[in-house]
């Protein structure tokens, strides 16, 4: 066995690669918002079309996107691998927190905010990047050009109240995944200082309401709406 196949088999080097690939997913995270904002422009659809439409034909995106489905399962992989060694380290079955912990309830309950998120990005995936490649979706006709509407599919989608009552609470939940994910991941690469680390917990407190909050008003406006 190799040393790089050593070094990630260890428990330092699993924190390591669920750090980098929370890393990447955060990024990631703020590039798909930045997209989907455009549902929000009133314009029947149009912006949204036409960058979803140059999106899936971009064959660097096609990459990017690929890339991005296999460190999300290797983020799950490597988070139930540590859950599982973490809960066979203890002497103890059951943990009592009691009120001078000072771990937060996200960061106790990781492995469950995981498992929500990924019923989210399960549901997500079906009922749009399914329907958007094999669905039969209309289409919508921008200067002569023929896009795929999906702007109505997701608008069919946020006009029902259940569907978005779903996503507001598992956007809640995805704060508070990342709430503990982000400071942990700069932790896990070694960078804590006195100096920095409470300003990246800041950064990490921030982003983890902002970008749930930017995701979640975009069905709850479409909703309001109509």
């Amino acid at each position: 066995m190799s040393w790089f196949t050593q070094t990630l088999s260890g428990s330092v080097g699993k924190k390591l690669l669920m750090a980098l690939t929370g890393l990447f997913l955060i990024l990631f995270l703020v590039i798909h918002l930045a997209g989907n904002l455009q549902l929000l422009f009133n314009d029947g659809g149009k912006a949204f079309n036409i960058y979803a439409t140059g999106m899936a034909n971009n064959p660097l995106i096609k990459v990017v996107s690929y890339g991005n489905f296999f460190f999300i399962l290797l983020h799950i992989v490597d988070g139930i691998i540590l859950t599982m060694k973490n809960k066979a380290a203890r002497n103890v079955r059951y943990h009592v927190a009691t009120k001078d912990s000072k771990s937060s309830w996200a960061s106790k309950n990781m492995a469950l905010l995981g498992i929500i998120t990924l019923v989210f990005i399960i549901a997500h995936l079906k009922g749009f990047w399914y329907e958007f490649k094999f669905g039969a979706i209309p289409f919508a006709t921008y200067d002569g050009v023929e896009y795929k509407d999906v702007y109505q599919i997701v608008a069919a989608t946020y006009a029902q109240p259940l569907f978005v009552a779903f996503y507001v609470v598992c956007m809640i939940f995805l704060g508070l995944h990342l709430s503990h994910g982000f400071s942990s991941a700069f932790q896990s690469m070694g960078l804590n200082h006195k100096k920095y680390t409470p300003f990246i917990s800041k950064l990490g407190t921030l982003y983890s309401i902002l970008i749930p909050l930017g995701f979640a008003s975009i069905p709850i406006i479409m909703f309001l709406r109509g």
